[in-house]
């Protein structure tokens, strides 16, 4: 890379495309609600939580053992991740195929995201520094039940987008 090309990547804003799909919208409220809610985020940890919340929701809906009890784990865990909860809600009853969905589209985005620091890190190109956007380290408030026998609603059999 040149140095003028450099010049006007130093100081790179990683969100950007977070930023633009959360006012973007041709995109399902859903897909701007979790967007929003990833700005700000560390690079690796936000790809890894929304990947493991990814699997456990897939789990659960494709029929594998520990699947409840991988999500109980995620969303019950009182030392666990409020921005693991944080998506999980914004997505919770809208249906499992749309949550899915949702979920491997936040997915791809934070994995480019996350190649993209990569690369300017490995070419010592700045980044714009990333502001958490929560203020404690630690989650807060009450976290769910950590019951892995819980009953699954109308949200994981019925998909209106399905038409089912």
């Amino acid at each position: 890379m040149t140095a003028s090309a450099a010049r006007y990547l130093d100081c790179f804003d990683l969100d950007v495309t977070l930023r633009d799909a959360a006012i973007d919208e041709q995109h399902r409220p859903t897909r701007r609600m979790i967007a929003n809610a990833a700005i700000g985020m560390h690079v690796e940890d936000a790809f890894y939580s929304v990947r493991e919340l990814r699997e456990a929701v897939s789990w659960i809906h494709e029929g594998e053992p520990g699947g409840k009890r991988k999500l109980t784990s995620i969303l019950g865990n009182p030392a666990g991740d409020d921005f693991q909860r944080c998506i999980y809600f914004c997505l919770a009853g809208r249906g499992v195929v749309e949550m899915i969905d949702d979920l491997m589209w936040l997915e791809e985005l934070l994995e480019a995201r996350g190649r993209i620091s990569g690369d300017m890190h490995r070419q010592r190109i700045k980044a714009r520094p990333l502001v958490s956007p929560y203020v404690a380290d630690e989650p807060d408030g009450p976290v769910v039940s950590t019951t892995a026998d819980f009953q699954q609603g109308r949200s994981w059999w019925i998909d209106p987008e399905l038409g089912v």
